[in-house]
């Protein structure tokens, strides 16, 4: 086996096999289209397919809608209410408070002492 190696021509082949096989592999690694390009594209193409089912979801709610606003008075009706503030006659008009359940409201007792003067409402007349 050593015998095989010992010509300067098969020397020179074996550095031409090694320098081809380092180069072909540079190639699939770090080369245009090669391993790391592909994981990054491949990266890329899920972030796409992902945000593409969201657009999916967002389209099919906003048909839904123009569906019901070409085909039902009941969308329109509720638009016209919310955006417009749309009040029909004999209506009460009734606005919820936005205030927390944990807010606890202040009473005063009219017939208690005043604090600052330490006598009661009747008792300064």
């Amino acid at each position: 086996m050593l015998n095989v190696f010992n010509s300067s021509m098969s020397k020179a082949l074996l550095g031409l096999a090694i320098i081809l096989i380092a180069g072909f592999q540079y190639l699939y690694w770090f080369g245009e289209g090669g391993y790391f390009d592909h994981q990054q594209l491949n990266q890329k193409i899920q972030q796409q397919a992902e945000l593409n089912d969201e657009l999916k979801e967002r389209n099919r709610i906003l048909a839904a809608e123009v569906y019901d606003l070409k085909n039902g008075v009941e969308a329109m009706e509720e638009h016209a209410r919310l955006d417009l503030g749309l009040i029909k006659p004999h209506e009460t008009f009734v606005q919820m408070s936005t205030i927390s359940t944990q807010y606890k409201p202040v009473y005063v007792n009219p017939y208690a002492a005043d604090p600052r003067t330490n006598e009661t409402e009747a008792n300064a007349q």
